[in-house]
């Protein structure tokens, strides 16, 4: 389990009752946790199965020791390692041809985010790494090896900074004189590059953190394929839900769920429509977390459950 014990792995799961609910389970329904973490939406959903199957996926190793351990009092459940992009192949490996109901909480989870040697956060000194999967570029090999160029684009598009340029100049000066290899280095460097009154509005550090955290895991690159392989996926009144966590993510979500839910594309003046389109979907209205849980959970505040219901064509 890599040192972690499921004592320790906490995590706490945004629009918890909301997500569940979403599903609409069936006790005998075959179901999916994409990104299964500590295991919170995993347990709520086989808790309400009777006869029916959960495949419990995570990217992270340790996340999957503390799965196999949360989990094993459910005959119900297969726990996969893996990352959910690949789920129409892991299906397949498991028999699978459709399923009820598919959730997505995307982003790090509260323990990648807590647990200090996995350098997600400028909260805490650790080694700069952010690898969901342990495996792959850390974030200290991207902020020492990539150019200034690359920098700035990453910030800028992923972490929808306008300091961009200055932070990613101000990191290639400091690596000049020494690798940067920790969290607090790297916060301090981009502390230093941004005028005094952005530092009032929320840390300096935490746009910049989220884009290489986004572009290490690639956590953006085929969502949109990922979002229509989990939508493929669904039987005829199957749900899926996913969670995001910030405007980039949620973007794409909302318009692959509206493709989804569009229909005819004929032009206006057409008296009948001969393109044939028919929506694949029918949407539910977007939930965002309510005022008791962003005060009991900060990071819950840029949190929307989105859900889509497929439907006969």
């Amino acid at each position: 389990m890599s040192g972690v014990q499921a004592s320790g792995f906490h995590h706490i799961p945004v629009l918890f009752n909301e997500s569940i609910d979403s599903l609409c389970i069936k006790p005998s329904g075959v179901y999916v946790d994409c990104t299964a973490g500590g295991g919170g939406h995993s347990s709520a959903i086989a808790s309400k199965l009777n006869g029916g199957r959960l495949i419990a996926i995570d990217r992270d190793p340790q996340a999957i020791g503390v799965l196999n351990e949360r989990l094993s009092s459910f005959g119900c459940v297969t726990v996969v390692h893996d990352n959910f992009f690949n789920i129409k192949n892991i299906l397949a490996s498991l028999g699978i041809d459709s399923v009820d109901g598919i959730l997505a909480d995307l982003g790090v989870s509260s323990h990648q985010l807590d647990e200090a040697s996995r350098g997600f956060s400028f909260h805490k000194d650790a080694p700069l790494d952010m690898r969901m999967s342990l495996e792959g570029m850390s974030a200290a090999q991207a902020v020492n090896m990539l150019s200034q160029a690359e920098l700035q684009k990453i910030i800028f598009e992923y972490g929808e900074e306008k300091f961009a340029p200055s932070i990613s100049r101000a990191i290639v000066s400091a690596r000049r004189e020494k690798p940067i290899v920790t969290t607090f280095e790297l916060a301090e460097i981009i502390k230093s590059a941004v005028p005094a009154a952005a530092r009032r509005d929320g840390h300096p550090a935490r746009k910049t953190f989220q884009a290489i955290r986004i572009y290490i895991n690639g956590e953006l690159d085929g969502l949109d394929r990922a979002v229509d392989d989990m939508f493929d996926c669904l039987k005829e009144g199957g749900r899926l839900s996913i969670i995001t966590f910030h405007s980039l993510e949620d973007r794409i979500v909302k318009q692959e769920f509206a493709s989804f839910a569009k229909g005819c594309t004929c032009p206006k003046n057409f008296p009948v429509c001969v393109c044939g389109n028919k929506p694949r979907a029918k949407l539910l209205k977007a939930v965002a977390p309510g005022a008791d849980e962003v005060s009991d959970n900060i990071r819950s505040r840029s949190a929307r459950l989105r859900t889509a219901e497929k439907i006969t064509v």
